[in-house]
C-alpha cells in the first residue's frame, strides 16, 4: 500500500477511534480534560510568552481551557490563519472574545487585519501521535511547514490519550513534536 494510503487509512480509522471515545466520556471527564496548564507546560507559558493553539473541530482535544490558562499567566495567545492549501499558515494574535471569522477546512481563525505574531509554543491538533512523539495531521501539511520554520518554537501536540499509534509512516517533512499532552498525560523526550 502506498505510504498516502496508508496514512488515508490511518486518519480514518484514528478519526473514528477519537469520535468514539469523546462520545463515550462523561460529563466530569469532559469537563477535567485540558482543564489547567500541566507543570512543564505552565514553565512553558511563562509572563510575556507568544502561545499558540486552535480552535478544535468536531472531537478533536480543545485546547481552550489550556489558552485560557495561559493568558491568566500573562502570555499573548494566538491561531493560526490559513487561505488554502497551498498558502503557508500564519500566527495572528487573538483573545478571548475576539471575533473569529470562517476559514477554509472548516477553521475557526482570527480577522485577516489582526496582526502577526511568532509563537514560542504551538499547541498542535492531530489524529494520530506516536512513541517518538510524531503526529500524524490532517494531510495538508501546513503544521509542518510552519513548524519548519519556527525553530524555536516548542510544539505541544494535544490529543486524547486513544490517539496513539503504534509506529506512524513518516515521509521526510513531517516534523516531530516537543511533547504531547493527553487528558492523561505528558509525554516528552
Amino acid at each position: 500500500m502506498p505510504q498516502s494510503d496508508a496514512k488515508s487509512e490511518l486518519r480514518r480509522k484514528f478519526r473514528a477511534k477519537r469520535d468514539s471515545f469523546v462520545a463515550n466520556l462523561t460529563n466530569g471527564e469532559a469537563t477535567i480534560a485540558f482543564s489547567c496548564l500541566p507543570s512543564p507546560l505552565v514553565q512553558l507559558c511563562t509572563p510575556g510568552k507568544i502561545v499558540a493553539g486552535y480552535v478544535a473541530i468536531g472531537s478533536e482535544a480543545d485546547p481552550a481551557k489550556l489558552l485560557s490558562a495561559a493568558a491568566e499567566q500573562g502570555c499573548t495567545l494566538a491561531l493560526p490563519f490559513v487561505t488554502s492549501k497551498a498558502s503557508p499558515m500564519r500566527f495572528l494574535r487573538w483573545q478571548a472574545g475576539d471575533p473569529l471569522e470562517n476559514g477554509p477546512f472548516g477553521l475557526s481563525q482570527p480577522k485577516a487585519d489582526a496582526p502577526e505574531v511568532t509563537p514560542d509554543v504551538v499547541l498542535v491538533p492531530l489524529v494520530a501521535f506516536d512513541a517518538r512523539l510524531m503526529r500524524l495531521g490532517q494531510g495538508a501539511g501546513h503544521y509542518d511547514r510552519a513548524l519548519s520554520l519556527l525553530g524555536n518554537s516548542t510544539a505541544v501536540g494535544i490529543a486524547w490519550s486513544v490517539q496513539l499509534a503504534d509506529n506512524l509512516p513518516l515521509d521526510p517533512w513531517d516534523m516531530p513534536m516537543d511533547a504531547i499532552l493527553t487528558e492523561r498525560s505528558w509525554i516528552s523526550r
